[in-house]
C-alpha cells in the first residue's frame, strides 16, 4: 500500500462554537459528526480527496488539495437539523504524482462504504474525484445488478472528456466512459451548466460521439427549463441510480472565486440546489461529492460557505 492510499484524519478536524447557554436544540454539526468506525447505524459519511495532481496535470492553478479541511471548517458550524447519522471517514491524500494510486484507493474506501449500507459524501480536492467515485460505485452496483443501471449527474462549467495520455482533472468523465466500454455497462452521462467559451469543438465533438447530453450555462436560468427537464427527465429514465457530482466551478466567479478556472457566467446556486433536491425526490443518490475547493484562492472562505451549504442539503 503506498502512502497515497491510507485514509486518514489526524488530528480531528471538528471543533466550533458551542451554545451552551441555549434553551433547547442548539446542537451544531461538529458536536454531531462522529469517525465512521464508531458508526452504530447507516448513515451519510464525508470522505476527503486530498488531490490537485489531477489540476496540475491539467495545468490549472494547484491547491484543491486542501480543500476537504477547508470545506470541514466551514460545516463545523452550521446548525444541525437533520434526523441521520453523520460520519467522518477521513481523507484519502494524493502525494505527489500519485493519482493513479489515490483513485483507486478512494474508489475502494467508496465500496466499502456503500457495502456497509452508508451513502457517501466525497470532498474534494480536484475534479479528478469524479471518476474515483464512480469507480467506487460502480464496483459496488455490479454486486447487486448486472449490468447496473448507473447515471451521472454533473454541474459544472467543463464537459472533462479531454484526450490525455495520462488523467487529470479534465479527463474523469472520458475515463469513466471507458471505465464502463470495459465492464459492459451503458455510458449515461448529463452535464448542466457547460460553458460554450470554456469547451473547445473537439470536446462538443467528442460528447455527441458518446452520447452525452449536455445542458449550456445560458439555458441552466431555471430547472423548470425544457432543455434542463427534458435532459433529466431521458436520463432518469434509463437508470436505477445517479452519481452526482458538483463542480464549485459551475458557479460564477463571485460566488466561488476559489476554484482553479473561475467561471465569468456560471450558473445560479438556487439553480443547483433545485437539481439536488429533483434527483433526490426521483432517484437514488449513493455517492454524491463537492469538487475543484481551492481554499489559497478562496476570497473570505466564500467558496468554502457555498460548499458547506451544498453538502448540507446533499445530507438532508
Amino acid at each position: 500500500m503506498t502512502s497515497s492510499s491510507k485514509c486518514s484524519q489526524a488530528p480531528w478536524s471538528w471543533h466550533g462554537r458551542i451554545d451552551s447557554e441555549e434553551i433547547g436544540q442548539s446542537l451544531r454539526w461538529h458536536q454531531i459528526v462522529r469517525p465512521v468506525a464508531e458508526a452504530s447505524a447507516p448513515g451519510r459519511v464525508l470522505v476527503g480527496f486530498c488531490s490537485d495532481a489531477g489540476v496540475a496535470r491539467n495545468k490549472g492553478r494547484t491547491g484543491a488539495s486542501e480543500g476537504p479541511l477547508a470545506i470541514r471548517r466551514q460545516l463545523s458550524n452550521l446548525a444541525f437539523h437533520l434526523h441521520t447519522p453523520v460520519y467522518d471517514a477521513g481523507d484519502i491524500r494524493c502525494h505527489g504524482d500519485e493519482l493513479e494510486h489515490a483513485q483507486r484507493a478512494f474508489a475502494d474506501q467508496v465500496t466499502e462504504l456503500l457495502d456497509q449500507g452508508h451513502r457517501v459524501i466525497g470532498l474534494g480536492g480536484g475534479h479528478e474525484i469524479a471518476f474515483a467515485s464512480f469507480s467506487g460505485l460502480l464496483q459496488h452496483a455490479q454486486q447487486r445488478q448486472s449490468p447496473p443501471w448507473i447515471g451521472i449527474v454533473n454541474l459544472d462549467a467543463h464537459l472533462d472528456l479531454r484526450q490525455s495520455s495520462v488523467a487529470s482533472s479534465g479527463t474523469p468523465f472520458r475515463q469513466c466512459a471507458e471505465l464502463c466500454a470495459e465492464q459492459g455497462v451503458e455510458f449515461r452521462y448529463t452535464c448542466l451548466g457547460v460553458s460554450r467559451a470554456s469547451n473547445t469543438q473537439a470536446l462538443f465533438d467528442r460528447a455527441e460521439a458518446l452520447g452525452v447530453d449536455w445542458v449550456l450555462d445560458e439555458d441552466c436560468r431555471s430547472i423548470s427549463s425544457p432543455s434542463v427537464m427534458d435532459a433529466l427527465d431521458r436520463l432518469l429514465s434509463q437508470v436505477d441510480m445517479v452519481y452526482l457530482t458538483i463542480c464549485l466551478d459551475a458557479l460564477p466567479a463571485w460566488v466561488a472565486p476559489g476554484v482553479s478556472a473561475p467561471s465569468a457566467r456560471g450558473i445560479e446556486l438556487s439553480f443547483i440546489e433545485d437539481v439536488i433536491d429533483h434527483l433526490s425526490s426521483r432517484t437514488e443518490l449513493p455517492v454524491v461529492d463537492v469538487a475543484e475547493m481551492n481554499p489559497s484562492l478562496d476570497n473570505d472562505s466564500r467558496t468554502a460557505r457555498v460548499a458547506a451549504r451544498l453538502i448540507e442539503r446533499l445530507v438532508r
